[in-house]
């Protein structure tokens, strides 16, 4: 099904359809177990867990990624408005 083949849906503003897609979201969100994650999820999951589990202290810390990304931020906003 598209979006287009519910005549009401194309009538509706963007911030109306934003609400949509959102009530959609959390009516698929609240029942976890009708997505299934994938296989190579779950071994994607496993490999990484077992990465941390042999050098937790390489990983950053959420206030360093912070750090870094505002450190980004602020270099890519004084390139764009120079």
């Amino acid at each position: 099904m598209r979006a287009s083949d519910i005549h009401e849906i194309t009538k509706l503003s963007t911030p109306e359809k934003i609400l949509l897609v959102e009530d959609l979201w959390d009516s698929i969100a609240s029942d976890e177990s009708a997505v299934p994650v994938p296989q190579s999820h779950m071994e994607e999951l496993d490999r990484r867990l077992k990465r941390y589990g042999s050098s937790p202290g390489t990983l950053l810390s959420l206030e360093e990624l912070r750090t870094r990304i505002d450190g980004l931020w602020v270099q890519t906003s004084l390139l764009i408005f120079k």
